[in-house]
């Protein structure tokens, strides 16, 4: 299956040649979770803070479905 994946902020290097929300098509076996994706791009599990499916915030078991749109976000921080 193909889902879109954008990684935002700090998480665009790990997808290079890409800038902060650039869309990027994953090829994915069936039942996959969000899990699966963070880990095919090998992105560290603290890195992957907030994760959101179809514009709705999921958890990390989330069980993806083809043409789904993710988007992960790190850690935000300020103040």
């Amino acid at each position: 299956m193909k889902v879109t994946a954008k990684l935002f902020a700090t998480l665009s290097h790990y997808a290079q040649g890409t800038r902060a929300g650039t869309p990027l098509e994953i090829e994915l076996p069936e039942a996959a979770t969000l899990q699966d994706l963070i880990d095919q791009l090998k992105i560290p599990p603290p890195e992957a803070r907030v994760t959101f499916v179809n514009g709705i915030i999921q958890e990390l078991d989330h069980q993806l479905k083809n043409g789904d749109e993710v988007g992960i976000f790190p850690p935000i921080g300020g103040g």
